[in-house]
């Protein structure tokens, strides 16, 4: 009987960990929603975020708990910068009206560097699973499903969001990136 409790208990923080871990694709794919997406483009997006959220844990495991302490503090700090930079062009261009895009969020490179971004702190998370006694397929198919599920779900939002705000969809969508990037560094 107790074995039953333990397994529902590490079923329950297995899905605990995966939701939290998809809520950054959420919520940043609301930011990226509110330019306008379409569906196709949500799949893409949503596939790529749950390869990282598989591939991530596992290479924190392999990496071990050296790595993830040396990269724990920095990960974060890249992955900032990143939205940051991201999120003030999209402000950028949106106030200047600008067609030219340093960063195309539906070029395979945006979406790898949105996808990217959003499934770092999968690699922190994978080192303490080593530790963690726990079934590791389940776990990282689990990290994988939430977090493209979650990220398609954002984009949806922010999708709707955007075409009622119209041409400031752009600049708030950035501005939302550009507020998680700044709180990922701080």
């Amino acid at each position: 009987m107790a074995t039953i409790y333990e397994r529902l208990g590490e079923l329950v923080t297995i899905l605990l960990m995966a939701v939290a871990l998809g809520m950054d694709a959420f919520s940043l794919g609301i930011g990226i929603g509110m330019r306008g997406v379409r569906r196709v483009e949500m799949l893409r997006i949503g596939v790529l975020v749950a390869f990282f959220h598989l591939l991530m844990p596992l290479l924190g495991i392999v990496a071990g708990q050296y790595a993830g302490e040396l990269l724990g503090s920095l990960a974060k700090y890249v992955s900032g910068g990143l939205l940051v930079l991201l999120g003030g062009h999209m402000i950028w261009s949106s106030l200047l009206g600008s067609d030219e895009q340093a960063v195309n969020y539906r070029s395979f490179l945006g979406i790898l560097l949105f996808s990217l971004s959003v499934s770092v702190d999968s690699f922190s998370v994978g080192v303490s699973l080593g530790m963690f006694h726990s079934d590791l397929l389940l776990t990282v198919i689990a990290f994988g499903l939430f977090g493209g599920i979650m990220s398609i779900l954002g984009l949806q939002l922010g999708r709707g969001v955007g075409e009622r705000l119209g041409e400031y969809g752009e600049a708030a969508g950035g501005a939302i990136l550009l507020a998680f990037g700044l709180i990922f560094i701080f």
